[in-house]
C-alpha cells in the first residue's frame, strides 16, 4: 500500500501543472475581444486561474510528500500525533 501512495505522489505532481497548463491554454483560446459570451471575457478567466493556482501548487506539494514517504504511517488516534 505504501508503494501505491508513493506512485500516486508522482501522479499528483504531474496532475497539478498539467491541469494548470490546460487551463491557461483554454483561457488563451477562449478570450476574444469580439466575443459576446462570458467565456470570451478575460475577467472570469483571471478569477478561475487565480483560484486554481494555489490548488495546483498544493497538489504538487502533496505529491512531493507522498513520494518522499511522509504518509507511510498515518496515526490511528490522537496519542500517536507528534
Amino acid at each position: 500500500m505504501n508503494n501505491v501512495k508513493r506512485y500516486s505522489g508522482i501522479l499528483w505532481m504531474i496532475t497539478g501543472p498539467a491541469v494548470f497548463i490546460l487551463l491557461l491554454l483554454a483561457a488563451i483560446n477562449n478570450i476574444d475581444a469580439n466575443g459576446t459570451k462570458d467565456i470570451n471575457k478575460p475577467i472570469p478567466w483571471i478569477i478561475i486561474i487565480s483560484i486554481f493556482t494555489p490548488i495546483a501548487v498544493g497538489l504538487v506539494i502533496f505529491g512531493y510528500y507522498a513520494l518522499k514517504g511522509e504518509y507511510d504511517h498515518l496515526p490511528e488516534d490522537s496519542t500517536e500525533v507528534e
